[in-house]
This record gives structure tokens, sequence and C-alpha cells, in this order.
């Protein structure tokens, strides 16, 4: 095989054990884009400690009927990936995403795949009471410390007579956060009081880095997920939050949208009312804003100076309150759901 300029040794060696010739590489992120003397091909790395999780999960997304994740091409001699200098490397094709469509439609197409991908892999497992009660019992106390401090931080500012430009934006923000904290705290306290005599949970494989990038779409629309190297079984919420929470990251928006891509999943995959009352009871709990606080009490990162750290914390507020109307709006649609419910019921009985 001849070895093409400039491209790096490693990548003709690895690309060998698939028998394809080179003709030339380019950087694309953390993906090498392949030209070869067959067509173009992705290549991935991974760490080798994580590569036998990532292949089980996309297995068994195969074996569940889910064909929507884009394949992984083996070695020669059936292998799913190459070891090159402490990193195991997988093929895949090149696919040229379709980026011509609404937005919004993309992110409910994504939402569609994902909830079927849940659906698909769906599995309920054992959970012993003890161990659901050693959780509940835990995060009660982080969360009531952390509100003592919020009451503590400001009773040290309002004694002061001069409060730094930090701590007089935090007093102006103080009753929204702890509003947020008290309502994450009422709905955990909801789920725990539902599910503690329960000894299963539902789990599904989760993607583990939710993100329209790794969503691509095939020139004739379809849908493909991307980078499973986070894939592990977990709750749906494990999801659906960080994608949210990183979404509200932004100036203040009401984010309507964020509403209709979330029961738009439940269109395909329904949540229990247990899951309902976890999910907003984390997605509610305000802890970018408490991070900031905590660091700036410590002052663990001295590169900061307090202009950062005001721009920091009004940050946070921003996505505090976009998440806040976005959790008000799902309890505003399930409060209708169950009138609605309920009046059904009634006119049965009667």
């Amino acid at each position: 095989m001849e070895r093409g300029e400039g491209i790096p040794k490693y990548i003709e060696n690895i690309m060998s054990h698939y028998d394809l010739r080179v003709l030339y590489s380019e950087s694309i992120g953390r993906v090498h884009k392949i030209y070869s003397d067959q067509g173009a091909y992705a290549l991935k790395s991974i760490a080798p400690e994580h590569s036998m999780d990532f292949i089980k999960h996309v297995q068994r997304l195969y074996q569940r009927g889910y064909n929507r994740v884009v394949p992984i091409y083996t070695t020669l001699d059936g292998r799913y990936g190459v070891l090159h200098e402490k990193k195991l490397y997988y093929l895949m094709p090149w696919m040229n995403s379709d980026e011509s469509g609404e937005r919004n439609e993309k992110h409910k197409q994504m939402f569609r795949e994902l909830a079927r991908m849940h659906a698909l892999t769906a599995k309920e497992i054992k959970v012993e009471t003890e161990e659901r009660e050693i959780h509940y019992e835990k995060t009660k106390d982080q969360w009531k410390q952390q509100q003592a401090f919020l009451g503590e931080f400001i009773e040290r500012a309002e004694r002061k007579w001069y409060m730094s430009p930090f701590e007089l934006m935090f007093c102006s923000y103080y009753f929204d956060v702890s509003q947020a904290l008290a309502f994450s705290t009422k709905k955990f306290d909801e789920w725990y009081e539902k599910t503690k005599e329960e000894e299963k949970v539902r789990t599904v494989v989760a993607h583990g880095k939710l993100s329209i990038q790794h969503f691509l779409l095939n020139e004739r629309g379809a849908g493909y997920f991307i980078n499973f190297e986070n894939a592990k079984p977990a709750p749906a919420h494990f999801d659906l939050l960080p994608f949210f929470v990183k979404y509200c990251q932004t100036y203040p928006v009401r984010c309507d949208e964020c509403v209709e891509w979330l029961y738009h999943y439940y269109k395909y995959y329904p949540m229990k009312e247990e899951e309902m009352l976890l999910f907003t009871s984390y997605l509610a709990f305000p802890a970018s804003f408490l991070q900031t606080l905590e660091t700036y009490h410590t002052k663990k990162y001295e590169v900061k100076n307090e202009r950062q750290y005001v721009a920091q914390l009004q940050r946070n507020y921003w996505q505090l309150k976009n998440i806040e109307y976005m959790v008000m709006k799902i309890e505003e649609i399930e409060a209708q759901k169950k009138a609605a419910k309920q009046a059904a019921e009634q006119n049965q009985s009667s």
C-alpha cells in the first residue's frame, strides 16, 4: 500500500486493518475524515477502558431493533477497533449532515429518535428500598446544607456597611434562588413518597452526550445518532436533563420550544408520574448558581476578579429563570392533564 503525501503514518497503519488505502485525511474536531479508495470514512478514538461498554451498548441498540446509529465497521479479523498509543480507534462511514431544514424540526426529530431508542431499550432493574432511602436522605441533607449556606451568605452580606457588587447582586437574586431550591425539595419529597416502597426502576440505554451536533440527517432526511462513547444504562432523565440545562444557558428567553420538544419526546416515550417528579426536581435545582456562590465564597479560583464573578452570577440567574419558565409550563400542562383525567373518570362513573 503506497503512503499518501502528508498522511500520518499511524492513520495509514490503522486503515490497513480495514484493507483501505488512504488518499487524504483531515482532522475535524475529534474526528479524522478519511478519504480512501473506497469512499469517505470517519475515524474516532476512545479510551480502551471504556471501549467494551461502548461497543456493548451499541450492539444492544442493534439487537433491540434500533438502527438509527451510525454503524461501526469491523477490521479484517473481526475486531471493532485498532489500538494505537493507549487509544482505541474505530471506523464509521462519513455522513454529510443535511442542515437545510428548520432548526425546530431537526430538534423534534432528534427527540423522537431519542424516545424510540429509549422505548426499545427500556428495562426495569431491581433497586433495594434501603438504597433508595440512602440516596434520598443523602440528597436532602446536601440540599438542606445549601439552603443554610444561602441564608448565612445573605446574613453576612446584609450586615456589611458596603457590599461588594457580587454580594449586592446575590441579595437581589436571593428570593428566586431560595424558591427554586424549595420547589426542587418539594418535588423530591413527592417523588420519594411515591416510590419508597417500590423495588424497581426503569432504565434505558442513555446516549450520554445528547446534542444536536451528535444527530445527523442524511440526504433522505433520516436522522442518525453519533458519539456513543458515554452511553450507559440509566434512567431517561440522564439524557434529558443535561440537554435542557445547557440549552437554557442563554439570555432570558421564554423557551416554549423546549417544552414542545420535551412533550414531543413524551409522545413516543411517556414518562411515569414518579419519573416526572424526579425530572422536574433535578431540572429546577439551581446547581450552577450555587456552584458560583460557593466558588466566590471559598475563592477557589483567584484568577477571576469581581467583575467576572458578577457576570457569571448574572448568567446563572438568567439560566435559573429560563428553567423556571420551562418548569412552570410543565406544571401547567401536567395539571391540565390530571384534571382532564379526573373529569373523564367521573363521567365514566356517573
